[in-house]
């Protein structure tokens, strides 16, 4: 008999064969882990960002998806969905049975896009993509006219709400996987209706279309409507992006005084800025009340998907940022067209962009380019001399010649007192001779 089994006839317990209850919790914490999942594209957001403004992330009227899932704050919207799936099935003549088949099939997938395991059975998460998709769905077709609207709606007619749901549709935590959507609209297609999902949700987003091509077009790779969003502003845009440590070291004001000059592009995409032969072209930004949210929630979703894709918004919001230094910064680029301050105060813009920059990682920067031939053309010696020469007329012509007539008195004295000293120099001469 070996000594192993005299032990335990014995009844000596081996160590070796006995496993340590740490171990049996370890195990089975590990065996209760979901599958590593490369599709993960909803976010919670992470701290360091949330902090610095909670409110941007956060929903303002609508939840949708399960982050936010079951808040009482919502319920005005909740009874809103059921109303709209309710008229949904009565339009068609159709029941929730018709659907339920598809979404069993989409619900693995569905969870897989979360990063957070979500602890909703299978029947509220089934629920909840149904409600909350065809929601999503008849919203966008009401708002473009596709569907009758009742008096009574109050999304269709009251002011402002439209507002706060097209804010509250770009959130990153607040988002259902694309691919969803795309279904549910789909099979509650009408006959005649024979446009693609992304083209409805580009009207309620207020997205101009110039073209048909890729940039409104839902691709397997479009993950959301932050995603979709996302790919109408940057799809058309060159991929140049360089790595580069070099930041702007001049504001606007300073750029000015070192002799850049400011064009303002009314057209065109609001990252494609260019410069060339000393003149800087932006295009226009509108800033209002949901500015701030909607690029903290473009940055976010670069700053957490998984891919080394160019992050066009959070290069934007860091250029922008060093131009708009301070207010008289702002200011200037307000007086160029540039921006269009909806808010009111210059300060509260430039703290802003200046603070949108916290706990954000750059790598390769979109402008690096631009940012180098910035900075040797405003480093230039020659250029800045000039520059100051210009600055300092200026003062002199705003301060000593506030007016026409002030300049043009001036300006007889000093042609009237040319003459005389030519008349004196020739007189002299005259005399001499």
């Amino acid at each position: 008999m070996s000594n192993h089994q005299f032990n335990q006839h014995a009844g000596i317990c081996d160590p070796s064969s006995v496993q340590d209850h740490v171990s049996i919790h370890i195990e089975s914490m590990l065996r209760s882990m979901p599958p590593t999942s490369p599709e993960h594209s909803i976010f919670r957001v992470r701290h360091q960002l949330r902090k610095v403004n909670e409110k941007a992330y956060d929903p303002e009227i609508l939840a949708i998806g399960p982050y936010h899932y079951g808040n009482d704050k919502f319920k005005f919207m909740e009874e809103q969905k059921l109303q709209y799936l309710q008229q949904l099935l009565e339009r068609r003549k159709e029941s929730i049975d018709k659907y339920m088949p598809t979404l069993r099939e989409l619900e693995q997938r569905a969870r897989n896009c979360y990063a957070e395991t979500i602890d909703l059975s299978q029947e509220k998460f089934l629920a909840m993509m149904l409600i909350d998709g065809c929601f999503i769905v008849e919203l966008f077709r009401k708002y473009n006219m596709m569907i009758p609207t009742y008096k009574d709606d109050p999304l269709m007619h009251e002011l402002g709400i439209q507002n706060n749901i097209m804010h509250d549709l770009l959130l990153l935590e607040n988002q259902l996987p694309l691919f969803v959507l795309s279904k549910l609209y789909n099979l509650t297609k009408g006959p005649g209706d024979q446009s693609e999902f992304s083209l409805h949700a580009s009207d309620f987003f207020n997205v101009p279309i110039q073209n048909w091509t890729q940039n409104w077009r839902i691709g397997e790779e479009t993950e959301h409507l932050l995603h979709l969003y996302h790919t109408w502003h940057t799809s058309s845009l060159p991929v140049m992006p360089q790595p580069t440590r070099e930041t702007i070291k001049f504001s606007a004001t300073e750029m000015r005084e070192s002799g850049v000059r400011f064009r303002v592009v009314q057209w065109g995409e609001l990252i494609d800025i260019k410069f060339e032969n000393g003149t800087l072209e932006i295009p226009v930004l509108e800033v209002e009340d949901h500015t701030e949210s909607k690029f903290r929630n473009l940055i976010a979703y670069e700053q957490h998907r998984q891919r080394r894709d160019i992050n066009y918004f959070t290069d934007y919001v860091i250029f922008m940022g060093c131009l708009k230094n301070s207010s008289k910064d702002v200011k200037m680029l307000r007086h160029a067209g540039i921006t269009k301050n909806k808010l009111g105060d210059d300060k509260v813009i430039a703290q802003m962009f200046n603070r949108m920059g916290d706990y954000v990682t750059v790598s390769d920067f979109y402008y690096s380019e631009i940012i180098q031939n910035l900075n040797a053309h405003c480093g230039k010696r020659r250029t800045v001399w000039m520059a100051k020469l210009r600055r300092e007329y200026l003062i002199l012509m705003r301060e000593y010649f506030h007016s026409t007539w002030a300049f043009l008195s001036v300006f007889s004295a000093i042609v009237l007192l040319l003459f005389t000293a030519a008349q004196t120099i020739f007189t002299i001469l005259s005399y001499t001779n």
